[in-house]
């Protein structure tokens, strides 16, 4: 009986284990060919850290699809700084950035110095000192990432912002939901709720503090609102029908959302502090997941008012509503590129639903990824890459494809299925 009672025990704790961590792991699909030759450089004196930055940094800048780092196996020598830069080493394997470092230990923390240097120019282009503690480490190298990727492409770096998305693991009864922030590399997950109703549509507030989603807790459709760090919550759509799809107003005052509260779904905005609610569309069609333009001037959302789901703008100055996709029977779930220039959505074609951007333009649209059960993408807010969850064999994933569709990469977890990504905004 002892025997018995210790391995539930055992089990349990293993359960609640997996179900408190759920880091992702990277897997990249596709590398782009015209990507820039960089070469991140071991730091000196960063043996027996806890974490290796420059590999950080090298994993970053890989995973952008802007760089194709070079292997640590192929380098000629490992300089530390830039005195010790010996060029022509660098040219003779058609390296064009070179990245070297050092890392000294003050206190209980650490003292990264990084240089960034052009190879072909022979020049230092960013030399900066950052400190850290053991547990700070990842998050020093995702800045570094964030410097080198701006001094280089002149577009911000992403890689210090974070990525929300829900699990689930069990089947039938034995569901069990949970929703997760982590790096955007899928480390140092941080679980913010646990149910086993489904949870869905996670959407983070401009101030990347809080996150909005959709709970079945009650076993019913209901909208809160989450501060990430104190975990205190509060419900604020429960209505007779669907709550379903908040969606953040770039000041972070207002929430847009579909509610069927009137019979179909239609889309309405509620003011936070008041709760007072603003019908946005009156159709006898669906009308749902709303997204805010970056002016807060408009919403875009999903209609199947045209006989199929299509993407439609609404003015919020002179309520005017217009069809903006064409291509196909099928695009939903629009969310704007960061400069309002462009759409990202699902369009469904005959390779099946896939991730597509959409130029407001011309309205010339494009497909970006390759697999097949795409759906829920969401923007870095760069605009350089858009996550999604799709489908690998029987394992629902997450997977990330460049707004140009040049490289992708996914992000499965080693335990149950990944759904419902949002990247957060810049966290400062």
């Amino acid at each position: 009986m002892k025997s018995l009672m210790t391995a539930w025990l055992t089990a349990a704790l293993l359960m609640v284990s997996q179900l408190a961590q759920a880091d992702l792991t990277i897997e990249i699909t596709r590398g782009n060919e015209s990507a820039t030759p960089i070469a991140v450089v071991p730091f000196a004196g960063t043996e027996g850290l806890p974490e290796d930055v420059a590999r950080v940094v090298h994993d970053d800048l890989e995973r952008s699809g802007y760089f194709d780092p070079l292997p640590r196996r192929q380098m000629m020598d490992q300089p530390a700084s830039a005195d010790e830069v010996r060029y022509g080493n660098w040219k003779a394997l058609d390296v064009r950035y070179l990245v070297v470092g050092s890392a000294t230990q003050e206190g209980e923390g650490y003292r990264l110095r990084f240089e960034l240097m052009d190879v072909s120019g022979e020049k230092r282009m960013l030399g900066e000192v950052v400190t850290a503690s053991a547990g700070e480490l990842r998050g020093a190298g995702h800045h570094i990432s964030d410097q080198i990727f701006e001094a280089i492409t002149g577009i911000r770096g992403a890689f210090s912002t974070r990525i929300a998305y829900v699990t689930s693991q069990g089947v039938g009864d034995n569901m069990q939901f949970a929703l997760y922030v982590a790096d955007a590399d899928g480390h140092n997950s941080q679980q913010v709720l646990s149910s086993p109703q489904p949870i869905l549509s996670p959407a983070w507030s401009p101030d990347g503090r809080k996150l909005a989603y959709v709970s079945f807790e009650t076993e019913r459709s209901a909208i809160y609102v989450q501060d990430i760090e104190t975990g205190k919550r509060a419900r604020i759509s429960s209505f007779t029908g669907i709550n379903g799809a908040p969606a953040w107003s770039p000041d972070g005052r207002r929430l847009a959302m579909s509610l069927s509260k009137d019979g179909q779904p239609e889309i309405y905005v509620m003011d936070i502090g008041s709760r007072s609610l603003q019908r946005i569309t009156n159709d006898s069609a669906i009308d749902t997941e709303p997204s805010w333009g970056p002016d807060g001037r408009s919403l875009v959302f999903t209609s199947d008012r045209s006989g199929g789901p299509q993407l439609y703008r609404h003015d919020l100055a002179s309520g005017e509503q217009k069809r903006l996709t064409f291509t196909g029977n099928y695009n939903a779930r629009g969310r704007f590129s960061p400069d309002g220039e462009a759409l990202f959505l699902i369009h469904r074609s005959s390779n099946g639903y896939q991730v597509a951007r959409q130029d407001l333009g011309s309205g010339r649209l494009v497909t970006l990824s390759d697999s097949r059960w795409d759906e829920s993408p969401s923007v870095a807010p760069n605009g350089t890459m858009v996550i999604f969850a799709t489908q690998q064999g029987n394992s629902g994933v997450l997977g990330a494809v460049t707004a140009d569709g040049r490289a992708s990469f996914r992000l499965p977890s080693a335990q149950g299925d990944v759904r419902e990504p949002a990247w957060s905004p810049f966290m400062n």
